[in-house]
């Protein structure tokens, strides 16, 4: 097999990432209002169920390292673009809420897998210089992902069905995408899996992974809103059409392809400012939508912003997670995104329970004020201890 080049494994990364982050985990929100409608889901059992794919993300990414170690890079590929293809199939043919909930777990199984093995991918085969742009690029994939759900909006309508068999097969083209391409693990595998503390990592890493994940937590809470009910607030709130929701999702999509930036962005500028920045272009489109949800062209900048902030936030934990753990890569992306995850579990409910409450308008103004708060702790801890945390080259 062809050993793959940085770009080919940018390109095969970022399609294992748009299935898995793209189409099976944040493409729901999109398809909420019509599942509500054909269900009969609540905005509090929606906000639970939202939560579900976060959730079991957390499981997932916990195990992903091993399941990698034990797997291999390719085989462990498979598995999370075929687990995106089941879950997505079951919810395709879900007959109600229950079985949409265990199509959405599954889906959040997948994307826990997928980071850590494209992350051991790019250490085997991407020259060290160029691994966190590859790795931000590949993290942008989700954007490629969310942006294929906008045609798939205005074809289908109202079939979201119809929808998601067609991501399946995706899914299952992705999977054998994966198995032809993805290196081979030809190392013998150990017999018994590490502990933590068998990891060659230093107590001052810890130390800097463990703040960086406290603030991909804060991030994670304030963006659960945005993806399970920003479609919701256009359609109820702003009286916006399907089709016009998708166009939104598009503007989500190519916004956020900016976060392939993100290793580009931490050289150039460093870690505070990208951190801010991105919370900040977060927040903003928190606060365009609240303000303006029947505004079709500040949808789409609302859309455009919260795209690119988010995928510029997890580009950053990423990268700067990979650096951290430089001489463990597959454990890299655990904790930030690990924390990503525990803090849109927090947050989609608790937006489901607000919307219910005070409507989408107040909800995502308090959430937009949570973003800026979490952009000013950044501002803080990154600054104070960015000698420490800079521990590997760019």
């Amino acid at each position: 097999m062809r050993t793959l080049s940085a770009l080919g494994m940018a390109a095969l990364g970022s399609g294992v990432i748009a299935i898995t982050y793209g189409l099976a985990r944040f493409v729901f929100g999109l398809f909420l209002p019509a599942m509500r409608d054909e269900l009969t889901i609540s905005s509090s059992m929606a906000g639970v169920i939202g939560a579900l794919p976060f959730l079991s993300f957390v499981f997932a990414i916990l195990a992903a390292p091993w399941v990698t170690q034990r797997l291999g890079v390719r085989r462990a590929g498979v598995a999370a673009a075929a687990l995106a293809g089941g879950g997505l199939m079951t919810i395709a043919l879900a007959p109600s809420s229950l079985l949409l909930a265990v199509g959405v777990l599954i889906c959040g199984i997948s994307t826990g897998l997928s980071s850590p093995a494209m992350a051991e991918a790019v250490s085997r085969v991407v020259p060290g210089r160029l691994r966190g742009r590859v790795n931000a690029t590949i993290n942008a994939g989700t954007s490629v992902g969310i942006a294929l759900a906008m045609p798939a909006v205005l074809i289908w309508a109202e079939a979201w069905r119809s929808a998601y068999i067609g991501f399946a097969a995706l899914a299952a083209m992705g999977a054998l995408a994966a198995y032809l391409f993805l290196p081979r693990d030809d190392r013998p595998v150990p017999s018994s899996l590490p502990s933590l503390a068998a990891l060659p990592v230093s107590r001052e890493q810890w130390h800097a992974i463990t703040r960086l994940s406290g603030l991909a937590a804060g991030m994670g809470c304030v963006s659960a809103a945005y993806w399970v009910f920003a479609p919701d607030a256009a359609i109820a709130a702003g009286g916006l059409g399907p089709s016009q929701t998708a166009w939104m999702w598009l503007a989500v999509g190519l916004g956020g392809l900016t976060g392939g930036g993100a290793g580009d962005l931490i050289a150039r500028f460093g870690a505070v400012f990208s951190h801010a920045a991105g919370l900040v272009a977060l927040s903003a489109g928190l606060v365009l939508l609240a303000l303006a949800p029947s505004h079709f062209p500040l949808a789409l900048a609302s859309a455009a912003l919260f795209g690119a902030g988010y995928m510029t936030l997890t580009g950053f934990y990423l990268v700067r997670g990979i650096e951290i753990m430089e001489e463990a890569p597959a454990f890299g992306p655990v904790l930030p995104l690990l924390a990503t995850s525990v803090g849109q579990v927090a947050g989609s409910p608790l937006a489901g329970w607000l919307v219910g409450a005070e409507g989408h308008g107040t909800t995502f103004l308090l959430f937009a004020t949570l973003g800026l708060a979490v952009a000013g702790l950044g501002a803080w801890l990154l600054k104070e201890r960015v000698a420490v945390d800079v521990r590997a080259p760019g």
